[in-house]
């Protein structure tokens, strides 16, 4: 059988998905017990967390319920969440996410030292279909995959139900380019023997069953349902005769070897004795692979994609890196990998062949040249009274995927590989100690550094400016705020204490400046508590003007560099300003 496609589940951060809350511990024939499959997973460690949970359309889901080990949190505004010492083991953690309205979501990863990025994507539990107990009846899907029921239902003690069905199905077929995102746990599985193996999928299906009362229900003891799943288009050319189907135990968090299915035509057919995630899979031996991704100074590059395939795979697995450009996960031993380095725009940047892997191993990436250019991302994220936070996050939001940071003593940085120099993303911090939050900030990217200066949590400021001159105290001004367009140029003017001579006031002026873009002194002014600062052989400083909205939207902007003071001392200072325009 040619392996077209090994979506095999590169942790550390990576998408992830759908479940229901079935118990199942069957473990696929007379196969060995769980707890002696769990030997390969090491020794209890702790371990932390840093994660987001989205719905199909990438938007933040609030209020999601995530546990890992025994620690339980709940999703913020931004679908973030944090979960520090979380008890986990050295090769293997599973985190699960509930929603009302949405399947279960999990991820299953091989967790690492620092902050373990997640992102989950939840997919809507909405009936497809209802039928009624005592009746024959088939359930089918715009793909073609079907459902067959004999009418036999029971309730979750095991009593016979009577009365309406009401059922949902979720089918994710091989080619969805979200897969990684979508399935649930991870590729991994244990097979009717006992052993490991990683997956390649010929698809999935999730299946969940409510009476007329809301109670979840199972096909009845004796009488299985018929599953049909349609194979995907891509495959149609390689999909095995016959190919075992494995059930998802969503209370362990992996795949389990249960039973066979037939391929008759362009589907495969077999049975299911009850209803979690099921998938049709070719299993191989795995190892685990850890890779860390660097620019040519060496510099860890993270939140980046790695996309891996093997024997001319067209839909690699995607994962992304930690803030230390590291990412762990099970491939196929034996197997000559392909590993693409994909930018924040999904374009591949890098691309190498490695292996094939006997054993676990680490290997290094370079992603230099080209298209492959690297910026960093950097800033301070302070509480509402101005202090650095020391429990917090940083959520970047750039062509419609967010990457995260954690926050470490006020500081954050991104390290991302950008598509061109020029283009604009925004930022938004939360506070978990004041579970305040920052507004949404426009910000355009240059390379090598953005230093974006200092962000606020803190509600109720819709504007201010920020700056900081050397090491000393950040100012944050947050009083009398305010945006112009207006007298020939944009000006953005803040103060505290109402403006009085004794508060801290800064005027910013851009001569002839409407519209966005990188400026320097020659065009703006600086005016205020800090002087006056023009342009000037001493005077370095650079304005990245990134939004210019209509009147009553936001001015934002950024600025950097060095100037001469009053005493002519060499000053360094960074700052942003988010102002509303008036006029």
């Amino acid at each position: 059988m040619k392996k077209t496609k090994l979506l095999l589940t590169l942790l550390c951060a990576a998408g992830l998905f759908v479940g229901c809350n079935e118990d199942d511990n069957n473990g696929g024939g007379n196969g060995p017990s769980d707890s002696n499959f769990e030997q390969n997973f090491g020794s209890s460690v702790s371990r932390d967390f840093i994660g987001q949970v989205v719905d199909m359309g990438n938007q933040p889901v609030q209020g999601a319920t995530v546990k890992i080990g025994s620690s339980t949190v709940q999703t913020d505004s931004n679908g973030m969440f944090f979960v520090n010492d979380a008890s986990v083991k050295q090769k293997f953690a599973y985190v699960t996410v509930d929603k009302m309205g949405y399947f279960q979501g999990s991820r299953s990863l091989v967790p690492t030292s620092g902050k373990n990025s997640v992102k989950i994507m939840l997919v809507p539990n909405t009936p497809t279909a209802t039928v009624s107990s005592g009746q024959t009846s088939e359930v089918t899907t715009d793909s073609g995959t079907k459902l067959l029921f004999d009418g036999s239902f029971e309730d979750e003690n095991g009593n016979a139900y009577s009365g309406d069905v009401a059922v949902s199905v979720f089918h994710l077929k091989p080619s969805d380019v979200n897969i990684s995102q979508l399935m649930p746990g991870m590729l991994y599985a244990e097979r009717e023997n006992g052993n490991e193996a990683a997956l390649e999928t010929f698809g999935m299906i999730n299946v969940e069953l409510r009476g007329s009362g809301g109670q979840k229900l199972q096909p009845a003891e004796g009488h299985p349902a018929g599953i049909e799943v349609a194979i995907d288009a891509t495959q149609s050319g390689t999909a095995p005769a016959t190919i075992p189907l494995w059930h998802f135990d969503a209370e362990k968090g992996w795949w389990k070897e249960d039973g066979v299915a037939i391929r008759q035509g362009n589907k495969y057919v077999g049975q299911a004795s009850h209803f979690s995630w099921w998938n049709c899979d070719a299993p191989f031996p795995l190892v685990q692979l850890t890779i860390t991704l660097t620019d040519a100074d060496g510099n860890p590059i993270g939140h980046t994609g790695i996309g891996i395939s093997f024997s001319g795979s067209n839909w690699p697995t995607m994962g992304y890196t930690n803030a230390d450009g590291v990412v762990s996960g099970l491939v196929p031993s034996n197997e000559t990998l392909t590993i693409n380095v994909y930018n924040m725009c999904h374009q591949v940047v890098s691309t190498s062949t490695q292996g094939p892997f006997t054993s676990d191993s680490n290997i290094a990436i370079t992603a230099s040249g080209g298209s492959a250019q690297t910026a960093l991302v950097q800033g301070t994220l302070l509480t509402c009274d101005g202090s650095n936070v020391t429990d917090g996050y940083v959520l970047m939001h750039f062509g419609g995927v967010y990457n995260f940071a954690e926050v470490t003593n006020g500081s954050f940085s991104f390290s991302a590989l950008v598509c061109t120099p020029g283009q604009t993303f925004t930022l938004e911090g939360g506070d978990y100690d004041s579970l305040q939050q920052t507004d949404s900030i426009t910000y355009t990217f240059t390379t090598p550094v953005t230093n974006v200066g200092n962000l606020q949590a803190c509600n109720a400021i819709d504007e201010f400016i920020s700056y900081q001159i050397d090491n000393q105290p950040t100012v944050m001004l947050i009083q009398e705020v305010s945006g112009s367009t207006a007298q020939g140029g944009l000006a953005v003017s803040g103060w505290n204490d109402g403006g009085t001579s004794n508060g801290e006031s800064l005027h910013i002026w851009g001569n002839g400046v409407t519209a966005p873009g990188v400026y320097t002194t020659a065009q703006f002014a600086l005016e205020g508590s800090l002087g006056y600062v023009t342009s000037g052989v001493t005077n370095d400083l650079v304005f990245t003007v990134t939004s210019v909205g209509a009147i009553g939207e936001y001015i934002d902007l950024t600025f950097s560099g060095t100037y001469e003071d009053f005493d002519g001392v060499t000053r360094t200072i960074t700052g942003v300003a988010h102002a509303i325009r008036a006029n």
